[in-house]
């Protein structure tokens, strides 16, 4: 898609790669509307020159209150992304676990769907426009540390596969943009080393975002093998290559 003259909402975009891709849209010539929940970020970032709105996606009245103001300001939005996420280490052995769970699939999986509803009806009556959703490698290739926000993932790509089929014929595109380990900070989510370098991520996302027709899956080199490991056969091995982080958790220490 050109993206040197949009009008993008990107939810969830306060930092990591959110921020990195509102900045890249900007630089390219698009207008970019920056919402979070963290209004001392939001702040620094308006002094950026960036537009933004303070919204929650857990929140129904927070996900509306954004779109009424932003719809207003900026009616011509016509690109909308659902970056905001959140993934936490769980012990499935403890039932203590299930209140990250429910954080993880209310931010994740929900908080997506609350957002595209809000945004859906005013793409349609404009007659096109893109949604964006953020699945994760991990949705395809389990990380059996965060048992959950692997749950919440696949699950934003089913829905994604879905919203394309049922806006077919609309003009809205839908894209999925499907991000590997990269070099940011999720929730209390473990640091991964071998995580690609922010930069780099953000130029070849935005390299990809650029064809036409928009690719329906953004699939950066480093996630082509969590995509495919069930058809390249590497699955089974893979999960249980992944597993061993387990050893990580408080309870096999």
């Amino acid at each position: 898609m050109d993206i040197t003259n949009r009008t993008v909402f990107i939810s969830g975009a306060t930092s990591g790669i959110g921020l990195e891709l509102a900045r890249r849209f900007d630089a390219a010539g698009s207008t970019v509307i920056v919402g979070g929940r963290r209004t001392d970020l939001l702040d620094k970032i308006a002094a950026e020159g960036f537009a933004t709105v303070p919204i929650d996606v857990t929140d129904s009245s927070s996900v509306d209150r954004a779109r009424d103001t932003i719809l207003q300001s900026h009616p011509s939005l016509d690109t909308i992304v659902t970056m905001a996420g959140v993934g936490f280490p769980e012990d499935l052995r403890d039932p203590a676990h299930f209140g990250d769970a429910e954080k993880t699939i209310d931010t994740n999986l929900l908080g997506t769907i609350r957002v595209i509803d809000a945004f859906t009806p005013h793409l349609i009556g404009r007659g096109g426009g893109t949604i964006i959703t953020v699945s994760s490698g991990i949705g395809f290739l389990p990380f059996p540390v965060m048992p959950t926000y692997a749950a919440s993932k696949a699950g934003v790509h089913a829905y994604t596969e879905a919203l394309r089929a049922q806006l077919d014929g609309t003009g809205v595109e839908v894209a999925e943009l499907v991000p590997p380990a990269v070099a940011t900070r999720l929730g209390q989510a473990p640091r991964n080393p071998h995580a690609l370098d922010l930069t780099e991520f953000a130029t070849e996302v935005m390299d990809l975002v650029q064809a036409n027709p928009t690719p329906h899956e953004i699939l950066v080199k480093g996630v082509l093998m969590h995509r495919w490991a069930e058809r390249d056969g590497t699955y089974h091995d893979l999960v249980a290559q992944r597993s061993q982080a387990l050893a990580m958790l408080p309870s096999r220490q």
